[in-house]
């Protein structure tokens, strides 16, 4: 008989191994010496000790999942219950128990992991949601267009919620950028139409145009072209094309007109210079309205001085382009002026105006608090998320302010 301190063989060939229950049979061996059965024993409990190792370190150093953990560690424990080996079985239990607790701990870490992440995700849905909605009652269309798109895209790289809470989040998205799709569809769509009434106005005016370009009624059709025109800048403007298109029409038919008048008036060059002379110094005098100070004195005082260009009549046909152009530089400006102080007066935009600045003001503000709460609380990675959100939404801040400095403040 051999024996060791874990196990023994009897003369039979019986191999034994001692546990803390007692000693049990593991198998017989009858080839040989009963040192070679232990040692041979032995070698199997090597074994179960080297696969112990090896999944203990597959454990802690991988992502293995709890499910094949466990029916690993079920495997391996059964094979150590069955005993077919000699070593301290005991000792190999204990730590599979120990491995059992790790598993168990990863994978309440694992859940707590992706309870964390699932509500992270949702608080940055749910500000995506809250952006998505208030950019709905955006009139920006071109630059609240674009953050919707990237809201989008942010959407996409967030992982799904439960199908309750996600179906929700996203039914309020969706809808939000509805909404102000179709109140860009609309708002565009009305400035078709009012450019296609302009369209059909002005084609109209280019016809009755184009009809006088022939006549020899000088007087009463020079005034009737200065009427068209007159209706020509009050329609408001066509669509690019169009209007151009209709303006080269209809400033031809006016050119046929008055070239056909300046032949018949060949002899009248005398006077023709002189009312250059004249238009001139009014140009000079309408030129001195220019950088415009004050809107209304300006515009009074180019109504004055446009009237007496009107009552002068014709220059040169070389020198008109020129002295035409001086003129409607000085047009322009004040016509610019007018949009300007319009735009700048006008109460509806600046509501507007006012209402998305104290909008954006409010949600730079919570932030900015949002921030500093998630600082005090420890909670770096919240904070520098936050920090980045406000980044966007100061930008977009500090454009609605440049905007309403327009509207003087």
């Amino acid at each position: 008989m051999s024996s060791d301190p874990w196990g023994r063989v009897d003369e039979t060939g019986t191999v034994y191994v001692r546990t803390a229950d007692g000693e049990r049979v593991v198998g017989s061996w009858q080839a040989g010496s009963p040192d070679e059965a232990l040692a041979y024993f032995k070698r199997k409990y090597d074994g179960l000790v080297v696969e112990i190792g090896l999944l203990e370190r597959r454990v802690r150093t991988t992502d293995l999942s709890t499910k094949d953990a466990m029916t690993a560690i079920e495997h391996l424990r059964a094979t150590v219950d069955e005993g077919h080996a000699v070593g301290d079985l005991d000792a190999l239990s204990k730590r599979l128990d120990a491995l059992v607790e790790l598993v168990e701990a990863r994978r309440e870490e694992r859940k707590a992991a992706k309870a964390k992440a699932a509500d992270e995700a949702r608080t940055a849905k749910e500000n995506l949601v809250a952006e998505a909605e208030q950019l709905a009652t955006s009139e920006q269309w071109r630059n609240a267009g674009e953050r919707l798109r990237a809201l989008v895209d942010t959407w996409k790289s967030l992982p799904r919620l439960d199908r309750k809470t996600d179906d929700e989040l996203w039914h309020r998205f969706s809808h939000a950028r509805s909404v102000f799709s179709k109140r860009r569809k609309a708002h565009f769509a009305s400035l078709d139409a009012q450019r296609e009434e302009a369209r059909q106005l002005k084609e109209k005016l280019v016809q009755e145009a184009e009809a006088l370009s022939d006549s020899t009624d000088w007087g009463p059709t020079a005034a009737r072209y200065r009427e068209l025109m007159a209706e020509w800048k009050a329609a408001g403007r066509a669509q690019r094309e169009a209007e151009d298109e209709l303006w080269n029409r209809f400033r031809g038919a006016q050119d046929v007109f008055f070239a056909a008048r300046a032949e018949v008036f060949a002899e009248r060059d005398s006077e023709q210079r002189e009312n250059l002379a004249l238009k001139e110094e009014l140009a000079i005098e309408a030129e001195k309205l220019l950088p415009v100070t004050d809107l209304k004195a300006a515009r009074a005082a180019f109504r004055s001085i446009n009237e007496r260009w009107e009552a002068i009549g014709h220059v040169p046909r070389e020198a008109r382009p020129k002295i035409e152009a001086r003129m409607h530089a000085v047009e322009r400006a004040i016509q610019d002026a007018e949009e300007a102080e319009w735009r700048r007066t006008n109460p509806e935009a600046r509501a507007r105006a006012e209402g998305l600045t104290g909008q954006l003001q409010a949600a730079v503000d919570k932030l900015k608090q949002q921030i500093d709460a998630a600082r005090a609380a420890g909670n770096a990675a919240k904070a520098d998320k936050l920090a980045k959100e406000l980044e966007g939404r100061q930008a977009l801040l500090d454009q609605a302010l440049k905007g309403l400095q327009e509207f003087g403040g």
